[in-house]
């Protein structure tokens, strides 16, 4: 299993757990696409989620959201996205909502930790090795003289 499909089913969990009930949404004129419609239209959505407020998100989860999405946090605790990227009010709708389950998805995922590694010993020779032999060529561009001695 690919870590796509492990996002996808992340995104399907959270889908059953938060309904679309805990959201509130306001709309706005859009600067985006539209043409005279922008100027009459209310198409950009924002989403807000009352994280603080949530019963369906452990205490846990609610620390990993907020520090992972704390630009995106308002100081009362709500999560705030927004969506202005389409032409339709609907559309715009939909798109919120799923970079609000992509972005809660990603703020939960645990990264592996790294397990610090070793330099080798035939590396470590590897180097020194190239090491003398770059000395090596840099000293004979010098006069003959001079390589002379050092041999």
């Amino acid at each position: 299993m690919n870590s796509l499909d492990k996002a996808e089913k992340t995104v399907e969990a959270l889908r059953r757990r938060i309904g679309e009930d805990q959201f509130l949404f306001s709309f706005a004129r859009s600067g985006g696409p539209g043409g005279q419609n922008v100027n009459k239209v209310e198409t950009r959505v924002t989403l807000t989620f009352d994280l603080r407020g949530s019963r369906v998100l452990t205490a846990v989860e609610k620390e990993l959201i907020a520090a992972k999405l704390a630009g995106r946090m308002t100081r009362a605790g709500h999560l705030r996205v927004v969506s202005m990227r389409h032409r339709t009010q609907l559309a715009n709708r939909r798109a919120v909502v799923e970079r609000f389950y992509e972005l809660l998805a990603n703020a939960l995922r645990t990264h592996p930790t790294r397990r610090p590694t070793r330099v080798t010993a035939r590396a470590k020779e590897r180097r020194l090795i190239q090491k003398r032999l770059s000395s090596q060529r840099k000293r004979f561009r010098g006069r003959p003289a001079a390589n002379a001695l050092d041999d």
